[in-house]
């Protein structure tokens, strides 16, 4: 890309959340403690799943993929952030805000889609719990792991290319802590017509569709669960699909508030509240709401414990 074509812009100014001095230390403090949170609870569902032989199955492959993304999307803002809290100039390059933009774009689409196949994961296993392990193998698994990669990756370079478009005059300043979406096209100089139309257009479709598929699914198993006679069993049931169901509406809550609204009723004040919740708190959360109601993950967090502490104290 000719960078000197497309922007008169080197570089543009990340305001972050908020101006005022005094709150510059505690801001940092929360989100450094956030994402040490983040690395170190999702790196640990990594962990356990790859050192457990017997959470080898698709429903803990998608946890771990799951948690392997929240990571990097967590990552391709925060540190920035962070490094800017203490910064005089606040800045980031035209081609490094692009290529934040980007990566930010294709973890979300990431997990969006990862969401989605974890919904089919639990109908099958609640729908057809006979013939689960024939119908969802580990080829299967990762055959759809990778075609969620290759769509989050497609789904992030047209956003990122349509942005390369725009134009880029005296302002600089973008009153959010990354480079999203809106924000930037809210201080371009140039026609955002046909960014808004792929957002509102193909952004719905990938988000929409993602979570329509994972609404029916959870239709079939709603009505399975229904038929099952004791009490305790549909209770059991429901269980193992409250976490899931727990992010999916925090995750695509969040998403739809901030971009599938007109950009003229963007409010930068408010999204960037809700931005962080996503972003930030979300893929923090993940790691525990996943954990804290699931048997097989917290035996096996025991059971590494247990080999830690034997091999460092005995």
């Amino acid at each position: 890309m000719d960078e000197t074509n497309s922007t008169s812009v080197s570089h543009f100014v990340l305001l972050g959340i908020s101006t005022h001095p005094e709150e510059q230390i505690p801001l940092f403090l929360l989100f450094l403690f956030m994402y040490i949170i983040n690395i170190s609870g999702n790196f640990t569902i990594i962990t356990l799943i790859i050192s457990s032989p017997h959470l080898h199955t698709p429903m803990y492959i998608l946890l771990s993929n799951l948690a392997l993304a929240d990571i990097c999307f967590t990552s391709t803002t925060v540190p920035k952030m962070l490094q800017n809290i203490f910064s005089t100039t606040k800045t980031i390059s035209y081609m490094g805000c692009l290529t934040q933009t980007y990566f930010f774009i294709c973890f979300a689409a990431m997990e969006n889609f990862l969401l989605a196949v974890m919904a089919y994961d639990r109908h099958i296993a609640i729908c057809h719990p006979f013939r689960y392990s024939v119908i969802l193998t580990r080829m299967l698994c990762a055959q759809m792991v990778a075609v969620c990669h290759v769509l989050a990756h497609l789904h992030a370079l047209l956003h990122t290319v349509l942005m390369g478009r725009l134009t880029f005059c005296d302002d600089n300043k973008i009153p959010h802590f990354f480079c999203d979406l809106y924000p930037l096209m809210k201080i371009s100089c140039s026609s955002t017509h046909l960014n808004t139309l792929m957002i509102q257009t193909e952004g719905v479709i990938i988000i929409n569709g993602a979570l329509i598929f994972i609404i029916a699914s959870y239709v079939c198993i709603i009505t399975a669960v229904l038929r099952i006679p004791s009490a305790n069993g549909k209770w059991k049931a429901f269980s193992t699909c409250g976490s899931h169901l727990t992010v999916v509406a925090i995750f695509y809550g969040t998403l739809t508030w901030v971009y599938f609204r007109p950009l003229s009723s963007y409010s930068v004040a408010q999204a960037r509240i809700v931005t962080v919740m996503y972003t930030v708190v979300t893929p923090m959360l993940n790691p525990f709401i996943y954990s804290l109601r699931n048997g097989d993950v917290k035996g096996a967090f025991r059971k590494l414990m247990s080999r830690i502490w034997a091999f460092f104290f005995v």
